[in-house]
């Protein structure tokens, strides 16, 4: 069997030039209709992708104990486009202007791709370190375990960053969502408390606007006056 051929940095740097114009090439287009925000965010997710691509397209080299190119080139193809989508999708879940922020298990970005990217890099990692420590064991070629290791760890990682960054992730929506929870459940008042859970939350010397129906023979309308609210609550159930 062929031994895997190991200059695939030499590669993936020619591949991320190439990559790079393409980058500019949309960017470009995008920034005729898009804010300068979205230009970062689909920029990103973009660059990203790539980066996954290619690093797949390794670990399936790995996998294939092969020195032919083509899962680079596959992979630096689908990592583009890949990144276009998760642009568009991450672009859809926030207002115009706002920053994106999204928080997973093991790391908090601020685009979807780079949890999937590192996620990728951690599997390809600890996958080297188990097939080199298989190895070992069985006394078998340290340099196979920790190329087929990191080759599986790859695609593992990748297939958790997926599930990590769009399942298990607390992203915008999230966020926004627990702010009007809190902003819902909160006792107004000059003295605040609450509960941790914000399930109870009571509120002490609140001024108030107080408005009453005054009726005459002739109309009715509303009679406004200033007050003081000692104490208030708000049960969340």
């Amino acid at each position: 069997m062929a031994r895997f051929n190991y200059h695939i940095y030499s590669i993936m740097i020619n591949s991320i030039f190439k990559t790079s114009i393409l980058i500019c090439l949309f960017l470009f287009g995008l920034g005729q209709t898009g804010n300068s925000q979205s230009i970062e965010l689909v920029g990103a997710d973009v660059l990203n992708g790539a980066l996954n691509g290619l690093a797949l397209g390794g670990a399936t080299m790995a996998l294939q104990n092969s020195s032919d190119r083509a899962p680079l080139r596959v992979g630096l193809g689908g990592g583009i486009l890949y990144g276009i989508g998760t642009g568009i999708y991450d672009n859809s879940k926030i207002s115009k202007g706002e920053q994106y922020f999204k928080s997973a298990t093991f790391n908090d970005g601020k685009n979807s791709t780079v949890i999937v990217l590192l996620d990728t890099f951690y599997g390809a990692a600890g996958g080297a370190a188990i097939g080199g420590a298989i190895s070992l064991i069985s006394n078998d070629p340290v340099l196979d375990g920790l190329q087929y290791g990191s080759g599986a760890g790859a695609w593992i990682g990748f297939g958790f960053g997926l599930i990590d960054s769009f399942i298990l992730a607390d992203g915008p929506d999230d966020f926004q969502a627990s702010v009007n929870t809190t902003i819902k459940n909160k006792a107004e008042g000059i003295v605040q408390l609450h509960t941790a859970s914000d399930n109870l939350s009571m509120g002490f010397f609140n001024p108030t606007l107080f408005a009453q129906k005054k009726v005459t023979s002739h109309s009715i309308s509303p009679e406004y006056s200033m007050g003081m609210e000692f104490v208030n609550f708000n049960i969340a159930l």
